[in-house]
């Protein structure tokens, strides 16, 4: 039967830091097997030409989920296949010329051995991780890369706890050690990440986000300012650009040029807008990256920039338009 502790009996910070300790220690002594068979194991899975199947029961397949996890995100291509799931047809997800990996503390998991004469017959590689070379499953294995720690957080010794631990940082180390070798970049993180933050800020171009055809302000070089500032108005983008017929940019008008307007007592009713526009007026070409022209916007201090190709009008983004599509 459990016995319970009144909050005043038992002291949870010194058994939590407790975990810590035995788990940190554990993990110090994890850097003797990063050795030639680690070695072998990274040449094996970086001449891959299939992809890295990683298997486990229990804890362990909670493990090796992550580590497929990892392994797929950062330019090993993996996936996770439950073994007792295997032995009823899943097993023909795996090809020969995949990599295996198999993590079974003890290396006596008896679904994971239930698998190995069928692998072997396919000649897939197989890779272990146990603390065991000599189990079963270390001894079938054509690579045995040992993960052992002197003992489990847990105070029964039951529950997985620094060993998985353990294994879990042997699978990052592979995967980390791997991505290093492919020169795996930021974009190429991103492009199996497009949902998340990094993918909408490495991914994402001008062209996606900015305001084109009738939907981005615009006259003509002969407009008045008084159709200038309908046209502002409209498109509700604080500025507007001055073009000639061929789309060429001549210049800007912003709600910063119509203070200054005001300020030197122009006729809003019969000037033109050639004559109170500011000539030029930054611009981005096509392509670029959405983060690069929200950099340039934040330099110079403004909230549109034109996308534009060859001096020819393509489109506007405004400050807005990188809120909503979270590049910001």
């Amino acid at each position: 039967m459990t016995h319970l502790a009144s909050e005043s009996d038992f002291d949870f910070q010194q058994a939590g830091k407790e975990v810590l300790r035995i788990e940190r220690e554990g993990l110090e002594q994890l850097d003797r097997y990063i050795n030639d068979d680690f070695t072998q194991t990274c040449n094996l899975i970086y001449r891959c030409r299939g992809k890295v199947v990683v298997m486990g029961m229990g804890k362990s397949g909670h493990i090796g989920k992550k580590i497929a996890a990892t392994f797929a995100s950062t330019g090993t291509p993996a996936f996770f296949v439950h073994p007792a799931e295997a032995s009823h047809g899943d097993l023909g997800m795996v090809a020969p010329d995949d990599v295996v990996i198999a993590i079974s503390n003890s290396g006596e998991s008896s679904e994971i051995l239930a698998l190995i004469p069928v692998l072997k017959r396919r000649h897939v590689t197989l890779i272990c991780l146990s603390s065991r070379p000599d189990s079963s499953m270390g001894r079938a294995a054509d690579i045995h890369l040992c993960v052992k720690v002197p003992q489990e957080a847990c105070p029964l010794g039951l529950a997985p706890t620094t060993s998985t631990t353990a294994t879990l940082v042997m699978g990052d180390a592979l995967a980390v050690a791997l991505l290093k070798a492919r020169g795996f970049t930021q974009e190429d993180f991103a492009l199996s990440h497009p949902g998340g933050a990094l993918g909408r800020k490495l991914l994402l171009r001008v062209d996606d986000i900015m305001h084109c055809g009738n939907d981005m302000p615009h006259v003509g070089r002969d407009a008045s300012l008084r159709d200038a500032l309908l046209e502002i108005t409209q498109k509700n983008m604080g500025m507007t650009v001055i073009c000639d017929d061929s789309m060429r940019i001549e210049g800007i008008f912003t709600d910063g040029d119509l203070r200054r307007v005001f300020d030197m007592g122009i006729n809003i009713q019969h000037a033109s807008i050639e004559s109170v526009m500011t000539p030029g007026g930054i611009r981005v070409r096509p392509g670029t990256l959405a983060v690069d022209a929200l950099n340039l916007m934040q330099t110079r201090n403004i909230t549109c920039v034109m996308v534009a190709e060859n001096d020819r009008l393509l489109g506007v983004i405004h400050m807005h338009d990188m809120l909503r599509a979270g590049v910001v």
